[in-house]
């Protein structure tokens, strides 16, 4: 099966199929005739049991108490009186989606119609929670794009939902920019750039872009500067939902076997360090040295840090000038094959996965360029990853099994990335992921081709028509499937397949005959695939 497999058209349909359920064969002997010789025993007993397991959640809660009220009092302090600023901010937005709400349930029972199940769930539907999300601002929109990023974690309607939370936000006026950058620079600016365009090139909810040039120099760079006050906002909103998840762990301690608080800290982190742009600055040189050991920087690039102007709040860096890679048209007018440059792309991506010391993980169109120079440019190091190389291992058996239909090897490799307290029926498993990635086969790319003549020329522009959401089910089914066989998988995994989804649909664009998973100009898989290939294969117990 080609990588066509993943392709998804305007008006087709993904079919899921889950293990069919066994059904239990009545029982013929009736309860009231099975002999129990000591009845009142048993009673006791198990009144006894239900006693001491209360018991001992109640000494447990105890005991964990002091730990409880340690870490609200202490992250409280860490928050300060931003923290009730927010709060107010927050009942403000919940009145006004609560508002929404109402008013959609009103128009729904004026017409007569049965109450729909996202009605039903109030704010907490994937709809209302998204929109209430977006509304409270930046940390929420970040967290709405995590859980969109992580079906590993969620439940699938909510990650659907959440694609929609865009991260757009109207730009700062430029003289509060001026502000930041003083503070942080610590020298009149006119000393630093020769000139700052007050018109921002793009304003999304954390961070703003202006366009300027270097003084002495005279270097075109871009200044992507942290808005102000965003920094306090996200400390209070982690803080806050940090304090809820650990209260609700303390009320159901059954939460806790869901690592809820765990989860909540890694993507505190995680946000934390997006809004630390030193941090970008390392992600962006660490980048540029691996093109470099690689022999690579002829083929693509990322932007030169200025580091004597970068700090926490501000990152100054090189202007690359190209084009996305969905723009076909202009692509053609730079180079001579869009294949070939796609093939590139493709090869310094999964070479940096374990040659780097993090890879890109938001290749979308506006992070990776055609340059101008006919490199690829990748672009916007505030997103990425870092893979084990046991992850990589079973990642890369997953994809050759994929471009194979080896599906026997596919459920191995899962297996091996997953974790689980049990055993996993391999064969059943293998069996549902074929009906999975055959009931995707006959789904169409729509690629709609315009032409204009002006004169004696005609412009051709080529453009793709895709469900995002229907892209994005493949994945979410391969997820359920393996949640129904007790598999958890890191968030590497999610991803990684969320950048395979991005390049897919660059190939359909720009090389629509290439299979991505099986030209041999493409360095997915190393020497040792074949091998390992083999031994997942071997796993398998028929």
């Amino acid at each position: 099966m080609a990588i066509s497999a993943f392709r998804g058209g305007g008006c087709g349909r993904l079919h899921f199929f889950l293990p069919t359920k066994v059904q239990l064969p009545a029982i013929a002997t009736s309860v009231q005739s099975l002999k129990i010789n000591r009845p009142s025993r048993l009673c006791v007993y198990a009144r006894y049991s239900q006693a001491e397991n209360v018991s001992s959640r109640i000494q447990t809660s105890v005991e964990n108490l002091p730990k409880l009220l340690e870490d609200i009092v202490q992250t409280s302090l860490n928050t300060g009186p931003r923290g009730a600023v927010r709060l107010a901010q927050g009942i403000q937005a919940v009145i006004g989606v609560g508002g929404e709400w109402l008013s959609d349930v009103s128009r729904t029972v004026n017409a007569n119609a049965g109450l729909p199940t996202q009605l039903q769930l109030g704010i907490l539907s994937p709809l209302y929670l998204r929109k209430l999300f977006e509304r409270m601002g930046a940390t929420y929109i970040k967290l709405g794009q995590f859980i969109a990023s992580a079906p590993t974690l969620f439940p699938p309607e909510y990650v659907q939902e959440f694609q929609n939370c865009f991260d757009q936000a109207p730009p700062v006026p430029f003289g509060e920019i001026e502000m930041i950058l003083r503070q942080d620079l610590g020298r009149p600016l006119d000393t630093v750039y020769e000139y700052i365009d007050p018109v921002p090139i793009a304003s999304a909810s954390i961070a703003q872009v202006h366009g300027a040039r270097l003084k002495g120099s005279q270097k075109d760079v871009v200044i992507k500067v942290l808005k102000p006050g965003i920094e306090d906002i996200l400390v209070a909103d982690l803080n806050f939902v940090y304090v809820v998840a650990l209260m609700l762990e303390f009320v159901n301690p059954e939460l806790s076997r869901t690592s809820l608080v765990g989860i909540i800290k890694d993507i505190r982190a995680s946000m934390l360090e997006e809004v630390n742009f030193q941090k970008e600055a390392a992600n962006i040189e660490s980048f540029n040295r691996y093109l470099d050991n690689m022999g690579l920087t002829g083929e693509a690039k990322a932007p030169a840090v200025y580091r004597h102007c970068t700090t926490r709040r501000v990152l100054t860096m090189e202007r690359l000038y190209g084009v996305p890679l969905t723009d076909l048209d202009s692509i053609r007018s730079l180079v001579r094959s869009p294949e070939t440059s796609l093939i590139t792309a493709l090869n310094v991506w999964f070479g940096s996965l374990l040659a780097c010391e993090s890879f890109h993980a938001d290749v979308h169109a506006g992070n990776l360029w055609l340059l101008q120079d006919g490199r690829i440019g990748f672009l916007d190091f505030g997103i990425v990853g870092r893979i084990s190389p046991k992850i990589w291992a079973a990642m890369e058996v997953f994809l050759a099994s994929i471009a194979t239909e080896e599906y026997e090897a596919m459920a191995s490799a899962l297996i091996e990335m997953g974790a689980t307290d049990k055993d996993v029926d391999s064969v059943a498993f293998s069996r549902d992921l074929e009906k999975i990635f055959s009931s995707i086969k006959d789904l169409d790319t729509e690629i709609i081709v315009a032409t204009s003549r002006g004169g004696n020329t005609a412009a051709v522009s080529a453009n793709l028509v895709f469900d995002e959401r229907q892209m994005n089910a493949l994945f979410l089914d391969v997820i359920r499937v393996s949640e129904s066989y007790g598999l958890k998988f890191p968030r590497e995994f999610a991803l990684l397949m969320k950048q395979l989804l991005y390049f897919d649909r660059y190939t359909r664009l720009l090389a629509p005959e290439l299979n991505m998973l099986q030209d041999q100009r493409i360095r997915i898989v190393s020497d040792r695939r074949i091998s390992r290939q083999n031994r997942y294969q071997g796993r398998v117990q028929f």
